[in-house]
């Protein structure tokens, strides 16, 4: 009897020790469940962070190409000036395309520049003056794409405001008088996919003209 006991009792502490040791049916399958829920989150968020690091560095990218292009245009705006023919220096202010006269090689001659915006693409529309005297012929006109996927809307590109400019003063309404222009506002909305991500990407900058300004 004492040994059919004490067999009993090594059968017993065997069973605890195995269910101490090891994972029932139920018990396995939820940590496989809970592993896959952690590493469908875990790839997610990697992939979240992957994403974003693209998006923002296409957002830079748009950025600084939209500047390089902005950058002469301004200089060329802040250098308009009459005409090889006597013309007033701005010759058309609409919301957007802009006509001016400058002298975009400082060789004596004025261009007649355009930049405008053609469905999504802001371009430059440029006629050197030819003959004797000089005519300013539309026909002779080059244009070049500046900006891709332009997406203004109805956000002008071109705002404009006179002398009395201040920093909060109201734009000049539509028509624009030409003579009344002392600072030009330009805005580039750019957004190469409007159904997916980034986010549209505004540039923003602003130039008076510097052979008119008076009180600026």
């Amino acid at each position: 009897a004492t040994g059919r006991c004490r067999t009993y009792s090594i059968k017993m502490n065997t069973q605890y020790n195995n269910k101490k040791a090891g994972f029932s049916l139920a018990e396995t399958v939820v940590t496989v469940a809970v592993l896959g829920m952690l590493v469908v989150v875990v790839g997610k968020f990697g992939g979240d962070v992957f994403s974003f690091n693209r998006y923002f560095t296409k957002s830079l990218d748009v950025a600084g190409d939209a500047r390089k292009v902005l950058r002469p245009m301004i200089n060329e705006i802040r250098g308009a000036s009459p005409s090889s023919l006597g013309a007033y220096a701005i010759e058309s202010a609409g919301e957007n395309e802009f006509i001016f006269f400058t002298d975009t090689d400082d060789n004596g001659v004025k261009e007649r520049i355009r930049y405008y915006l053609d469905g999504t693409i802001l371009k430059k529309g440029t006629i050197v003056p030819t003959g004797n005297p000089y005519t300013y012929n539309a026909q002779n006109e080059t244009t070049l794409s500046l900006i891709q996927n332009v997406r203004n809307g109805a956000t002008p590109i071109f705002t404009y405001f006179d002398t009395n400019y201040n920093g909060s003063t109201s734009a000049l309404t539509s028509p624009v008088t030409v003579t009344s222009v002392r600072l030009v506002r330009v805005e580039v909305i750019i957004d190469e996919d409007v159904n997916a991500l980034p986010s549209p990407l505004s540039i923003v900058t602003q130039v008076s003209l510097r052979n008119l300004k008076d009180n600026l």
